[in-house]
């Protein structure tokens, strides 16, 4: 009977070989390390890798424990549980490392029109002719190219007596960006052109900046060619590419939409006695005692994907085995944040990313308290304390599933941080901006600190998008006709059309930064 290997079922993929995968172009410690865990299927220690990485021929198991220590292992899509080490098989960039891998084919293949037949190249002692030119700096930059090579080029390829002007003036017709100008040639010590007394450019056939001269054009010319061969000839085979792939990645994002998700909060975390759930599709909160923890499980049964602080920890610590449901850990990306050149560095904590995020003053309860509640039975109090926690953690989850990314505040620092918890094919703030640009109505708008967890639409404001007036994408604008910065959004949905707030003939026409109102 087949083993079954829960990291490969869910990329969809074959059991790898390390022996037969290692030796790939792409395969660095780190990636050998992926696939040592794809092909054992479970986690296992830096040291057991090592040992499978000496089965596999790539050197002794010290020296590859040496290596895998310093390749920083407990990285997306790895992750550490004590010692041993795990993947997370949902993480798109495991995905990407199968691809890169050769685990998988590419999700979408190019319609790209069959290769040319090469043309034969010329020996080095043929002149250049003017189409290869033209072809090979045919909107190329040749600033890297020497005043001297671009005169050769141009002398050997139009022949006969030209003189200095004439020969600037052909390759200006070739490129307007190059380095070369009739007063070059008091600087040329090469040898290989000289300038005759009635000021014309002549070669001298045997030199070998010649012979450079023209083997560097042809090898700009072969790849151009090759370039060109890559590219979409067909304009309408292009855009049917680009609409099934939008059409592909629009109808992932849809079913990710409809996952079923659930945060969990517990205290104390290592012994949970209380167990709140946070429903984030119906908005609902759910508080179990220790005695209750059965139905905590059962309830867990019915969500995708299962979301909370060191959200593996906490359903060890409950006894669930989550299979293969997407776990959503809201912890900080990263341990901390260099403040300085001297070294100083900032401690990143969840509180900190849901204050920079979403205004909360204060976001968690304190542990202490916590465990005052619970010894002297304040069931009251614990149950709203914790529901409360849930609360910060639902305001953190959503602003990160609209934007993508978590915001770190604290003093002068205002950094983006990446959201782990949302696949890129998850629609965000971005899609929703350009779909109400493209109907021509607004977006219904909550800026500022987090949203009241009765009413979360009570502070919405209709905004309009538009184009910005230097090209640099989309920008919302409320109804005084200020610029707003996208990263106060908090929540975001699309507005009926006649309730955009654009008024008949009005644009942006003048330049703005944020903050700055925009000039009728």
């Amino acid at each position: 009977m087949k083993q079954a290997n829960l990291y490969c079922d869910v990329l969809g993929i074959e059991v790898p070989s390390l022996d037969r995968v290692a030796r790939h172009p792409a395969a660095n410690t780190f990636a050998r390390l992926l696939l040592a865990l794809l092909e054992q299927g479970a986690p296992m220690t830096l040291a057991a890798a090592a040992e499978r990485f000496e089965q596999a021929g790539r050197g002794p198991a010290d020296a590859a424990l040496r290596s895998l220590s310093r390749c920083r292992p407990a990285r997306p899509p790895v992750y550490r549980d004590g010692d041993l080490y795990a993947l997370d098989p949902h993480d798109d960039e495991l995905d990407l490392w199968a691809f890169r891998l050769g685990l998988r084919p590419p999700r979408h293949q190019r319609p790209l029109p069959p290769p040319p037949e090469p043309e034969p190249r010329p020996a080095p002692e043929v002149p250049l002719a003017v189409r290869e030119l033209e072809e090979a700096f045919r909107g190329g930059d040749i600033s890297s190219w020497s005043a001297q090579r671009l005169a050769l080029a141009g002398r050997d390829a139009h022949g006969g007596g030209l003189s200095g002007p004439e020969v600037v003036a052909k390759v200006n017709g070739w490129t307007p960006h190059h380095s070369l100008r009739v007063e070059s040639a008091a600087y040329w010590r090469a040898g290989a052109i000289e300038v005759r007394a009635d000021g014309s450019w002549c070669l001298v056939p045997a030199h070998r900046a010649l012979r450079a001269a023209r083997l560097a054009v042809r090898d700009r010319v072969a790849l151009e060619r090759r370039h060109r061969a890559a590219r979409y000839l067909d304009e309408d085979a292009f855009r049917t590419h680009l609409e099934r792939v939008e059409a592909e990645r629009a109808a992932h994002g849809a079913d990710l939409a409809r996952l079923r998700r659930v945060l969990v909060v517990a205290f104390p975390p290592a012994k949970p006695a209380r167990v709140t759930l946070l429903d984030v599709a119906e908005r609902t909160l759910e508080t179990y005692t220790a005695a209750q923890l059965d139905g905590v499980r059962a309830r867990l049964t019915g969500y995708d994907v299962i979301g909370g602080l060191d959200v593996r920890q906490l359903l060890r610590a409950l006894a669930f085995d989550p299979g293969q449901r997407r776990l959503a850990e809201l912890g900080p990306p990263q341990k901390t944040i260099k403040l300085n050149s001297w070294g100083r560095a900032l401690q990143i904590t969840p509180g900190l990313l849901v204050q920079g995020c979403c205004g909360i003053a204060r976001p968690f309860g304190d542990p202490a308290k916590l465990r005052a509640y619970l010894e002297r039975g304040d069931n009251t109090r614990l149950r709203r304390r914790l529901e409360a926690d849930a609360r910060s953690l639902y305001a953190l989850y959503e602003y990160g599933r609209l934007h993508h990314f978590v915001r770190l505040r604290w003093g002068f620092l205002d950094e983006r941080l990446p959201a782990p918890w949302v696949h890129p094919d998850e629609p965000g703030l971005d899609e929703l901006m350009r779909e109400a640009h493209r109907r021509g109505g607004g977006l219904h708008v909550v800026l500022g600190t987090a949203p009241g967890w009765e009413d979360p639409w009570a502070r919405a404001t209709c905004c309009d998008v538009h184009e910005h007036p230097h090209g640099y994408g989309l920008i919302l604008v409320d109804p005084a006709g200020w610029v707003l910065d996208e990263r106060d959004v908090q929540r975001a949905r699309l507005a009926e059309h006649a309730e955009s707030t654009r008024a008949p003939g009005r644009s942006p026409a003048s330049p703005n930064r944020r903050g700055l109102r925009l000039l009728e």
